[in-house]
């Protein structure tokens, strides 16, 4: 495992995190599990958030078990705006977690206006300050998927880490990648696999990891087959080769830009419909030729991409502006209902 300086946080960091997503669909022993031989494999860093269902407790219960806290850095996140929401969500973080401290605490995807509001006097960032402070918290940083949030906390000194989506198929993130190199903070790399849709698992994280200024990349994972697969995609950190870039190229040719990267902002649907899975499944159909096995997993769908009623609420919270009512149209049509 590689390891480097996280930043100028005074931290080092394994280049290889562990996303705490996927565990909500697992139980807590498999989350300890996954931390143990995370630990073994050498990662010391944890990524989960107060949005992430059971993630933080989980993890909090895991740790204390395996009595592993202090063998990993710690990171969470919230979308508290104001300084009294964060009090609050930052209790509950070290609840869930059984610990003390919290190594990273940061802004969990927020608008430009909301960012603006944390930023201001009586926001959030008054209270991760104070925490700060008191020893609480060590370290704060920032998620984002929209790169003028990414750059308008590049440019905001108490800020000291970034995540921010990057991959093959997602290039506005070398921007942000050079303007942390700038201001000395660590760039966090989020869905490093897009989401899923990159199937090449060791070809994305070779990719991702192959830039120095990608500080840790922190795929999902709820699986010790994941686990093992990530490792041994992160163990070689070496300039891509000729043949590795084409095969790029051609995950960006089958993939193009329009695609669904499951981040699930887009929930609730109105109507029911899980529509990262419907996405999903139809990938697995005009991507990769899997008809059988995508159309018995639709099956289990128990609302269909063609329930969709068009209200367009979930466009509005969609971080990369899909079209989602007619890329809906097209599963339903895929699938015939």
């Amino acid at each position: 495992m590689q390891y480097v300086q996280f930043g100028n946080t005074g931290l080092t960091v394994s280049r290889l995190g562990f996303g705490g997503i996927p565990i909500q669909r697992i139980d807590q022993p498999g989350t300890r599990a996954l931390l143990d031989a995370a630990r073994r494999a050498g990662i010391n860093y944890i990524d989960t958030a107060r949005g992430y269902t059971v993630s933080e407790s989980w993890i909090g219960q895991s740790l204390e078990e395996l009595g592993a806290r202090d063998d990993f850095i710690l990171a969470t996140k919230c979308r508290a705006l104001t300084a009294s929401e964060m009090e609050a969500e930052l209790q509950t973080s070290l609840a869930n977690l059984r610990t003390q401290y919290i190594d990273l605490y940061q802004f969990h995807n927020p608008s430009l206006a909301d960012l603006e509001t944390i930023l201001a006097p009586g926001g959030a960032l008054e209270a991760l300050q104070k925490a700060k402070a008191a020893g609480v918290v060590g370290h704060i940083g920032l998620t984002a998927h929209l790169a003028a949030v990414a750059v308008r906390a590049a440019e905001t000194d108490a800020i000291e880490t970034i995540m921010f989506p990057y991959n093959i198929v997602e290039q506005q993130g070398a921007d942000i990648i050079d303007r942390c190199a700038k201001s000395g903070k660590a760039f966090i790399d989020m869905k490093p696999l897009a989401g899923g849709a990159i199937e090449d698992g060791r070809l994305a994280l070779r990719y991702v990891l192959s830039n120095p200024g990608v500080t840790i990349a922190i795929p999902g994972m709820a699986a010790p087959e994941e686990l093992a697969a990530n490792v041994a995609g992160a163990a070689d950190t070496a300039p891509l080769t000729s043949e590795e870039q084409a095969a790029c190229q051609k995950v960006r040719d089958v993939l193009g830009t329009q695609f669904c990267r499951r981040c699930n902002y887009c929930a609730p649907c109105t109507v029911g419909i899980q529509i990262p899975s419907a996405f999903l499944f139809d990938g697995y159909i005009s991507r990769y030729g899997l008809e059988t096995w995508a159309r018995e997993r639709y099956a289990t769908l128990p609302v269909k991409a063609g329930a969709c009623i068009e209200c367009g609420a979930c466009e509005t919270r969609c971080p990369y502006n899909l079209p989602i009512r007619q890329m809906l149209k097209k599963v339903a049509a895929h699938f015939g209902e």
